[in-house]
């Protein structure tokens, strides 16, 4: 429910001096030290207040100064009653003034009342502090009753503008805030979006390496503890050490590649697909009108054509595979096939972090595509569709 404009309080930042220029600000500092500079000159000069009366008068002008001071303080806090009773008591001071014959300090001080109280009081309090304050400046000036009635009237609209200059300046601070607040946000949800491609990156670049390299050091493994004649197995072992430190010459090579992508600068799918088919020892067929695709749909190509081998390796050691790129109209298809693994999965089915076909995926959603993963006739198949 939208607030009552007649019972709720200006804004918070209409009764502060936050979007206020400081040159604004220092110039109403001189003006109120001015005015209040001389108005205490003519009063204490004239012959109203001699001896003590005097002393009583500075001090009684000091305490109004004092109290004005306090009554900006409370009505900033939204404290009603005491902002109330504030307000009364410089219009008893105002009185004071006018009784001992210091009639310009009552006026100004009145005049000050209902232009402020305007300005910084919920608007069903405001109206009548307002008006009792001009009626009684009406009230000690009978002599001429059209300019009196001229000067009410106006006084009257000036603090009504002046609490219209108020609310749009904190109307508009608060937009503003609103606006750095949603700024901030996006640039947040900016920062989240790509630490979460990076994370992708990270883990179909490790993943692919990293597994392929398990699978070499657990064959490994598995001869030195099997052998009985370590010399006699030596050629199986060193051969998959040798492997193993190409794989982890393909991880380096894919980690530069990663960063690469990152850049923007990335080579053909195509031939990023021929040389990890050749490597993963799979077919590569491409059907359609080769064209050039975007750099987050290549991406995505390459990175779920990486994830799909490494699933084959860990899951399906042996099997033969096949992968398949379609140029087709406003799209780009990938579909990688394996015929079922003819080893056991072993230990190397459970390495890897679970992340692979949740991540495939997600990429493919981020860029209003279609990811299909399922068991197909004798194997398994991933099939990826991205606009392009």
């Amino acid at each position: 429910m939208p607030p009552n404009p007649w019972t709720s309080w200006p804004l918070r930042e209409s009764l502060s001096r936050e979007g206020l220029s400081a040159a604004r600000v220092w110039i109403a500092r001189v003006i109120r030290v001015l005015v209040v500079a001389g108005l205490m000159w003519t009063t204490l000069t004239g012959r109203a207040f001699s001896g003590w009366g005097l002393v009583a008068a500075a001090a009684g002008m000091a305490a109004t100064v004092l109290v004005f001071r306090g009554f900006f303080r409370v009505t900033r806090a939204r404290r009603l009653w005491p902002s109330v009773g504030l307000f009364f008591l410089l219009e008893a001071a105002a009185f004071g003034f006018a009784s001992t014959g210091a009639r310009t300090a009552a006026i100004v001080l009145w005049c000050a009342c209902a232009i402020t109280a305007m300005e910084r009081l919920p608007l069903n309090v405001a109206l009548p502090c307002s008006a009792a304050a001009l009626g009684a400046y009406a009230a000690m000036n009978t002599g001429n009753w059209p300019a009196t009635l001229t000067t009410t009237v106006g006084l009257a609209l000036v603090g009504y503008v002046v609490r219209l200059d108020a609310e749009a300046r904190g109307n508009a601070q608060r937009l503003l805030a609103q606006e750095r607040a949603a700024r901030a946000a996006e640039a947040e949800t900016a920062a989240l979006a790509e630490r979460g491609r990076i994370a992708r990156e990270i883990h179909d670049v490790l993943a692919h390496s990293l597994s392929a390299q398990l699978v070499h050091l657990e064959a490994v493994r598995q001869l030195i503890q099997r052998s009985t004649d370590l010399e006699a197995d030596r050629e199986q072992i060193l051969e998959r050490v040798v492997a193993c430190r190409g794989m982890a010459r393909e991880g380096l090579d894919g980690t530069r590649e990663a960063l690469s992508a990152l850049r923007g600068d990335m080579i053909p799918i195509e031939d990023f697909l021929r040389r990890l088919t050749a490597a993963e020892g799979a077919q590569l067929e491409v059907t359609g009108e080769r064209r050039t695709v975007s750099a987050e749909a290549g991406l995505a190509l390459r990175r779920v054509a990486q994830e799909a081998l490494t699933n084959v390796r860990k899951h399906a050691p042996g099997a033969r595979v096949s992968v398949q790129l379609e140029y087709a109209d406003g799209a780009v298809g990938l579909e990688v096939r394996d015929s079922g693994g003819r080893g056991a999965p072993a230990e190397l089915a459970h390495s890897g972090s679970g992340y692979g076909l949740l991540g495939m995926r997600e990429r493919a959603e981020l860029l209003g595509g279609t990811l299909e993963s399922g068991p197909d006739e004798e194997g398994y198949m991933v099939r990826l569709r991205v606009p392009a």
